[in-house]
C-alpha cells in the first residue's frame, strides 16, 4: 500500500473519471430522487457512501442480517476501550504521570511529610537493578531485569532508606510483583514498604 501524498480529505474536480488506478463514481447518479433534491437544495453531500468494491453486487448484502449491515456499514462504531485489569484510572498532576489515583494521593502527602521535615530525599519513579543484562552463549543479550519503585525516600528520624509501592490487595497477589518484591530483599537487601 501507497503512503497518500494529499491531504485528507482529498479534493476530486468534477468531471474526474479516474484517480491513480481508481475509478471516480458519480455521487448523483448513485442518490436517490430525494437525496439528489435535498443535495440540490442545501448543497450537501450525504453522511456516507461506498464504492461499489465496498458495497459488493448487492446479493451478498441481501444473505446479510439487518443488524450486520448496520454494523459493518457504520463508520464510527468503534469497538469500546478496554477498562484496566486492576480498576485503577491513570491519572496526571502537574506533568508527572499516576498510574492510581491511590498512587496520587500518597505523592501529596509525602510531599506534606517532607515539608514538615518527617522525611527527605523524595523521588518519584526510581528504577533498581535487579539482574544485569548478560550475554548468552550464542552471542545474543538478555536484558537486565528491573524494579521501578513508586517512590524512595529517607526517613528523617531514623536515616533509612524508604522504598514505597502503592497496592491494592489485588496487585499485592500479582506473581511479576511478588518475585520482584523477593529479589529485591535478596539483591539490594531492600524490604519494600506495601501502603
Amino acid at each position: 500500500m501507497t503512503k497518500r501524498t494529499t491531504p485528507w480529505p482529498m479534493v476530486v474536480p468534477l468531471g474526474t473519471k479516474t484517480v491513480g488506478t481508481a475509478r471516480v463514481r458519480d455521487k448523483a447518479a448513485s442518490m436517490g430522487f430525494a437525496q439528489k433534491k435535498l443535495a440540490e437544495k442545501f448543497g450537501t453531500q450525504p453522511a456516507h457512501g461506498f464504492d461499489e468494491i465496498a458495497d459488493g453486487d448487492g446479493a451478498r448484502d441481501a444473505l446479510t442480517p439487518a443488524y450486520r449491515r448496520d454494523a459493518t456499514q457504520s463508520l464510527g462504531m468503534a469497538k469500546p476501550k478496554k477498562g484496566p485489569k486492576y480498576g485503577n484510572r491513570k491519572c496526571e498532576h502537574q506533568g508527572i504521570k499516576f498510574d492510581s489515583e491511590k498512587e496520587r494521593s500518597r505523592w501529596f502527602h509525602l510531599i506534606q511529610l517532607q515539608a514538615a521535615g518527617a522525611i527527605r530525599d523524595l523521588q518519584l519513579q526510581v528504577p533498581f537493578v535487579l539482574t544485569p543484562r548478560k550475554q548468552r552463549d550464542d552471542g545474543t543479550w538478555e536484558r537486565a531485569s528491573k524494579y521501578v519503585a513508586d517512590f524512595v525516600y529517607v526517613d528523617a528520624v531514623t536515616g533509612k532508606q524508604v522504598v514505597e509501592d502503592v497496592k491494592s490487595e489485588a496487585t499485592r497477589k500479582n506473581t511479576t510483583y511478588v518475585q520482584k518484591r523477593k529479589q529485591m530483599l535478596a539483591v539490594h537487601d531492600i524490604t519494600i514498604k506495601e501502603i
